[in-house]
Protein backbone atom coordinates (compact mmCIF):
# COMPACT_ATOMS: atom_id res chain seq x y z
CA UNK A 1 0.00 0.00 0.00
CA UNK A 2 1.42 3.56 -0.95
CA UNK A 3 2.01 5.52 1.92
CA UNK A 4 0.50 8.92 2.77
CA UNK A 5 0.94 12.05 3.26
CA UNK A 6 0.72 15.10 6.10
CA UNK A 7 0.43 18.38 5.73
CA UNK A 8 1.20 20.08 9.34
CA UNK A 9 -1.19 23.07 8.59
CA UNK A 10 -0.85 26.33 10.53
CA UNK A 11 -4.67 26.90 11.57
CA UNK A 12 -4.14 30.32 12.56
CA UNK A 13 -4.70 31.87 16.05
CA UNK A 14 -8.90 31.82 16.38
CA UNK A 15 -10.40 34.43 13.27
CA UNK A 16 -11.58 32.19 10.95
CA UNK A 17 -10.75 34.45 8.39
CA UNK A 18 -7.22 34.40 9.11
CA UNK A 19 -6.17 30.68 7.85
CA UNK A 20 -4.66 30.41 4.46
CA UNK A 21 -6.00 29.32 1.28
CA UNK A 22 -3.80 26.96 1.20
CA UNK A 23 -4.57 25.48 4.33
CA UNK A 24 -8.35 25.60 3.02
CA UNK A 25 -7.58 23.40 0.15
CA UNK A 26 -5.65 20.46 1.78
CA UNK A 27 -7.98 20.33 4.48
CA UNK A 28 -10.96 19.71 1.49
CA UNK A 29 -9.20 16.90 0.32
CA UNK A 30 -7.66 15.14 3.47
CA UNK A 31 -9.21 11.47 4.06
CA UNK A 32 -8.60 12.75 8.39
CA UNK A 33 -8.05 15.64 10.26
CA UNK A 34 -6.72 15.35 13.05
CA UNK A 35 -6.90 19.10 15.27
CA UNK A 36 -6.28 20.79 18.21
CA UNK A 37 -7.74 22.99 21.30
CA UNK A 38 -6.85 26.44 19.71
CA UNK A 39 -7.69 25.48 15.97
CA UNK A 40 -11.05 27.22 15.50
CA UNK A 41 -13.75 23.82 14.97
CA UNK A 42 -15.33 26.35 12.04
CA UNK A 43 -12.30 24.82 9.69
CA UNK A 44 -14.02 21.56 10.15
CA UNK A 45 -17.00 22.42 7.72
CA UNK A 46 -14.13 22.29 4.89
CA UNK A 47 -13.79 18.56 5.71
CA UNK A 48 -15.14 16.23 2.76
CA UNK A 49 -17.71 13.95 3.46
CA UNK A 50 -16.74 10.90 5.03
CA UNK A 51 -13.37 12.30 6.55
CA UNK A 52 -12.23 11.24 9.83
CA UNK A 53 -11.72 13.67 11.90
CA UNK A 54 -10.05 13.28 15.29
CA UNK A 55 -9.48 15.54 18.56
CA UNK A 56 -6.33 15.48 19.80
CA UNK A 57 -6.54 18.68 22.47
CA UNK A 58 -4.13 19.59 25.23
CA UNK A 59 -5.27 22.29 27.52
CA UNK A 60 -3.26 22.96 30.65
CA UNK A 61 -2.27 19.98 32.41
CA UNK A 62 -5.49 17.82 30.72
CA UNK A 63 -4.34 16.33 27.51
CA UNK A 64 -6.48 14.03 25.38
CA UNK A 65 -3.57 12.35 23.88
CA UNK A 66 0.34 12.56 24.75
CA UNK A 67 2.48 14.38 21.80
CA UNK A 68 4.16 10.82 21.13
CA UNK A 69 0.42 9.08 21.32
CA UNK A 70 -0.22 11.84 18.64
CA UNK A 71 2.93 11.33 16.72
CA UNK A 72 1.65 7.84 16.54
CA UNK A 73 -1.76 8.49 15.08
CA UNK A 74 -0.40 10.51 12.60
CA UNK A 75 2.14 7.93 11.37
CA UNK A 76 -0.39 5.08 11.76
CA UNK A 77 -3.01 6.96 9.35
CA UNK A 78 -0.35 7.87 6.39
CA UNK A 79 0.70 3.93 6.65
CA UNK A 80 -2.61 3.08 5.45
CA UNK A 81 -2.34 5.74 2.71
CA UNK A 82 -4.53 8.20 3.93
CA UNK A 83 -3.98 12.21 3.60
CA UNK A 84 -3.59 13.85 6.82
CA UNK A 85 -4.14 17.40 7.76
CA UNK A 86 -2.75 17.79 11.14
CA UNK A 87 -4.11 21.39 12.31
CA UNK A 88 -2.28 23.24 14.63
CA UNK A 89 -3.39 26.43 16.16
CA UNK A 90 -1.29 29.75 15.08
CA UNK A 91 1.54 28.57 12.91
CA UNK A 92 2.95 24.71 13.68
CA UNK A 93 6.75 25.82 13.86
CA UNK A 94 6.07 28.66 16.43
CA UNK A 95 5.74 26.62 19.67
CA UNK A 96 3.30 24.41 17.88
CA UNK A 97 5.80 21.44 18.59
CA UNK A 98 5.57 21.08 14.96
CA UNK A 99 9.02 20.43 14.36
CA UNK A 100 9.07 17.47 16.60
CA UNK A 101 5.96 16.33 14.45
CA UNK A 102 8.08 16.40 11.28
CA UNK A 103 11.28 15.01 12.50
CA UNK A 104 9.02 11.40 13.44
CA UNK A 105 7.50 11.80 9.96
CA UNK A 106 10.80 12.14 8.80
CA UNK A 107 12.31 8.88 10.52
CA UNK A 108 9.55 6.99 10.02
CA UNK A 109 9.98 7.82 5.87
CA UNK A 110 6.60 9.66 5.67
CA UNK A 111 6.13 12.54 3.31
CA UNK A 112 5.25 15.57 4.55
CA UNK A 113 4.65 19.14 4.30
CA UNK A 114 4.07 21.93 6.09
CA UNK A 115 1.48 25.32 5.65
CA UNK A 116 2.63 28.00 7.59
CA UNK A 117 -0.03 30.01 9.38
CA UNK A 118 -0.55 33.26 11.25
CA UNK A 119 0.93 32.90 14.57
CA UNK A 120 -1.41 34.41 17.89
CA UNK A 121 1.71 36.43 19.43
CA UNK A 122 1.85 39.06 15.94
CA UNK A 123 -2.24 38.63 15.11
CA UNK A 124 -3.47 39.39 18.96
CA UNK A 125 -1.45 41.89 19.42
CA UNK A 126 -2.64 43.59 16.43
CA UNK A 127 -6.37 42.64 17.38
CA UNK A 128 -5.52 44.58 20.21
CA UNK A 129 -4.39 47.83 18.69
CA UNK A 130 -0.80 46.59 19.63
CA UNK A 131 2.01 46.70 17.42
CA UNK A 132 4.69 45.02 17.80
CA UNK A 133 7.34 46.80 16.04
CA UNK A 134 7.89 51.09 15.93
CA UNK A 135 10.25 53.72 15.15
CA UNK A 136 9.71 55.66 17.72
CA UNK A 137 9.25 52.67 20.19
CA UNK A 138 11.58 49.53 18.94
CA UNK A 139 12.92 48.09 15.82
CA UNK A 140 13.52 44.42 17.68
CA UNK A 141 10.74 41.74 19.10
CA UNK A 142 10.89 38.50 20.41
CA UNK A 143 9.07 35.51 20.74
CA UNK A 144 9.28 33.64 23.84
CA UNK A 145 8.05 30.52 25.79
CA UNK A 146 6.34 31.60 29.41
CA UNK A 147 5.85 27.91 30.69
CA UNK A 148 9.61 25.84 29.65
CA UNK A 149 9.62 21.94 29.60
CA UNK A 150 9.88 21.66 33.54
CA UNK A 151 12.14 18.40 32.53
CA UNK A 152 14.89 20.46 31.78
CA UNK A 153 18.29 21.06 33.83
CA UNK A 154 18.37 24.45 33.11
CA UNK A 155 16.67 27.18 30.97
CA UNK A 156 17.80 27.56 27.55
CA UNK A 157 16.13 31.69 27.64
CA UNK A 158 18.79 33.82 28.47
CA UNK A 159 17.06 36.73 30.74
CA UNK A 160 20.02 38.97 30.71
CA UNK A 161 20.23 39.92 27.35
CA UNK A 162 16.23 39.36 26.28
CA UNK A 163 15.55 41.82 29.48
CA UNK A 164 17.36 45.32 28.09
CA UNK A 165 18.57 43.51 24.93
CA UNK A 166 15.07 43.36 22.98
CA UNK A 167 12.13 45.71 22.42
CA UNK A 168 9.01 44.33 22.56
CA UNK A 169 9.23 40.67 24.35
CA UNK A 170 5.85 38.37 23.30
CA UNK A 171 5.44 35.36 25.63
CA UNK A 172 3.45 32.54 25.04
CA UNK A 173 1.86 30.17 27.07
CA UNK A 174 2.62 32.26 30.21
CA UNK A 175 -0.09 33.26 32.23
CA UNK A 176 0.52 30.57 35.03
CA UNK A 177 4.30 31.84 35.20
CA UNK A 178 3.35 35.71 34.75
CA UNK A 179 4.81 36.80 37.98
CA UNK A 180 8.02 35.20 38.28
CA UNK A 181 8.67 35.76 34.28
CA UNK A 182 7.95 39.83 35.16
CA UNK A 183 10.30 39.38 38.32
CA UNK A 184 13.08 38.05 36.17
CA UNK A 185 12.91 41.02 33.56
CA UNK A 186 13.19 43.49 36.54
CA UNK A 187 16.34 41.43 38.21
CA UNK A 188 17.50 41.31 34.73
CA UNK A 189 17.40 45.21 34.74
CA UNK A 190 14.12 46.06 33.15
CA UNK A 191 11.98 48.97 34.03
CA UNK A 192 9.29 47.58 36.40
CA UNK A 193 7.10 50.87 34.78
CA UNK A 194 7.08 49.01 31.39
CA UNK A 195 3.61 48.67 29.99
CA UNK A 196 2.42 45.29 29.20
CA UNK A 197 -0.39 44.13 28.14
CA UNK A 198 -2.21 40.23 28.49
CA UNK A 199 -4.63 39.24 25.26
CA UNK A 200 -6.75 36.21 25.79
CA UNK A 201 -8.37 34.15 22.89
CA UNK A 202 -7.09 37.05 20.49
CA UNK A 203 -8.75 37.52 17.44
CA UNK A 204 -12.36 35.72 18.04
CA UNK A 205 -15.04 37.56 19.69
CA UNK A 206 -14.13 36.28 23.30
CA UNK A 207 -10.96 38.42 23.07
CA UNK A 208 -10.34 40.23 26.30
CA UNK A 209 -7.49 42.57 26.76
CA UNK A 210 -5.97 43.45 30.08
CA UNK A 211 -3.31 46.24 30.50
CA UNK A 212 -0.46 47.70 32.97
CA UNK A 213 2.89 47.16 34.10
CA UNK A 214 5.62 44.98 34.69
CA UNK A 215 5.20 46.08 38.27
CA UNK A 216 1.59 45.17 38.79
CA UNK A 217 0.45 43.15 36.09
CA UNK A 218 0.54 39.78 37.71
CA UNK A 219 -1.33 41.68 40.93
CA UNK A 220 -3.92 42.64 37.82
CA UNK A 221 -4.41 39.64 36.60
CA UNK A 222 -4.93 38.05 39.34
CA UNK A 223 -7.86 40.57 40.64
CA UNK A 224 -9.35 40.06 37.70
CA UNK A 225 -8.92 36.11 37.13
CA UNK A 226 -7.46 36.38 33.80
CA UNK A 227 -6.85 33.01 32.65
CA UNK A 228 -5.15 31.32 29.92
CA UNK A 229 -4.95 30.61 26.30
CA UNK A 230 -3.02 34.27 26.36
CA UNK A 231 0.11 36.03 25.54
CA UNK A 232 2.28 38.73 27.27
CA UNK A 233 3.05 41.48 25.32
CA UNK A 234 6.05 43.61 26.91
CA UNK A 235 7.03 47.02 25.49
CA UNK A 236 6.75 50.32 25.03
CA UNK A 237 4.49 49.58 22.00
CA UNK A 238 2.03 48.40 24.90
CA UNK A 239 1.23 52.53 25.45
CA UNK A 240 -0.20 53.09 21.67
CA UNK A 241 -2.80 50.10 21.89
CA UNK A 242 -5.84 53.21 23.57
CA UNK A 243 -5.09 55.40 20.24
CA UNK A 244 -5.03 52.23 17.89
CA UNK A 245 -7.25 49.56 19.30
CA UNK A 246 -9.85 49.26 16.92
CA UNK A 247 -11.13 45.19 16.80
CA UNK A 248 -12.92 45.39 20.51
CA UNK A 249 -14.43 49.20 19.68
CA UNK A 250 -16.81 48.04 17.13
CA UNK A 251 -20.46 48.48 18.33
CA UNK A 252 -21.33 44.61 18.84
CA UNK A 253 -18.53 43.30 19.94
CA UNK A 254 -18.72 40.69 22.79
CA UNK A 255 -23.06 40.14 21.40
CA UNK A 256 -23.50 36.78 20.64
CA UNK A 257 -26.75 37.29 18.01
CA UNK A 258 -28.51 33.88 17.02
CA UNK A 259 -29.63 34.28 13.41
CA UNK A 260 -32.74 31.82 13.07
CA UNK A 261 -33.08 32.08 9.00
CA UNK A 262 -31.71 29.75 7.02
CA UNK A 263 -28.33 30.26 6.02
CA UNK A 264 -29.10 31.08 2.26
CA UNK A 265 -31.63 33.91 3.21
CA UNK A 266 -29.07 35.40 6.16
CA UNK A 267 -25.65 34.70 4.52
CA UNK A 268 -25.54 38.54 4.30
CA UNK A 269 -27.27 39.88 7.49
CA UNK A 270 -24.36 37.58 9.46
CA UNK A 271 -21.84 39.44 7.88
CA UNK A 272 -22.84 42.24 8.42
CA UNK A 273 -23.25 41.85 12.25
CA UNK A 274 -19.76 39.74 12.18
CA UNK A 275 -18.12 42.90 10.56
CA UNK A 276 -19.94 45.08 13.61
CA UNK A 277 -18.02 42.48 16.32
CA UNK A 278 -20.91 40.16 16.85
CA UNK A 279 -20.55 36.47 17.35
CA UNK A 280 -22.63 34.99 14.86
CA UNK A 281 -24.62 31.62 15.68
CA UNK A 282 -26.82 30.58 12.38
CA UNK A 283 -29.50 27.91 14.12
CA UNK A 284 -32.17 28.02 11.19
CA UNK A 285 -35.74 27.46 12.51
CA UNK A 286 -37.80 29.64 10.15
CA UNK A 287 -38.82 27.54 6.92
CA UNK A 288 -40.66 29.19 4.36
CA UNK A 289 -43.54 26.63 2.41
CA UNK A 290 -46.55 27.88 0.54
CA UNK A 291 -49.81 27.62 2.20
CA UNK A 292 -52.19 24.61 1.30
CA UNK A 293 -54.41 26.77 0.20
CA UNK A 294 -54.62 30.18 -1.33
CA UNK A 295 -58.29 30.52 -1.11
CA UNK A 296 -57.85 32.83 2.33
CA UNK A 297 -55.65 35.07 0.58
CA UNK A 298 -57.92 35.10 -2.35
CA UNK A 299 -60.46 36.86 -0.37
CA UNK A 300 -58.15 39.13 1.34
CA UNK A 301 -56.74 40.55 -1.66
CA UNK A 302 -60.74 41.17 -2.90
CA UNK A 303 -61.49 42.94 0.50
CA UNK A 304 -58.80 44.92 0.16
CA UNK A 305 -59.59 45.93 -3.94
CA UNK A 306 -63.20 46.96 -2.26
CA UNK A 307 -61.92 49.34 -0.04
CA UNK A 308 -58.74 50.96 -1.76
CA UNK A 309 -58.83 53.53 -4.64
CA UNK A 310 -56.59 51.86 -7.40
Amino acid sequence: MKTGKVYLIGAGPGDPGLITLKAVERIKTADVIVYDYLSNEKFLSYAKKGAEIIYVGKMGGNHTLSQWQINELIIKKAKEGKTIARLKGGDPFIFGRGGEEAEELVQAGIDYEVIPGVTAGAAAAAYAGIPLTHRDFTTTVAFITGHEDPTKDESNIYWDKISTGIGTLVFYMGIGNLEPNMKKLIENGRSPDTPVALIRWGTTSQQKTLVGTIADIADKAKAANFKAPAITVVGGVVSLRNKLRWFDKRPLFGKKIVVTRSREQASDFAELLEANGADVVQFPTIDVMPPKTWKGLDSAIKRIKKTCVI
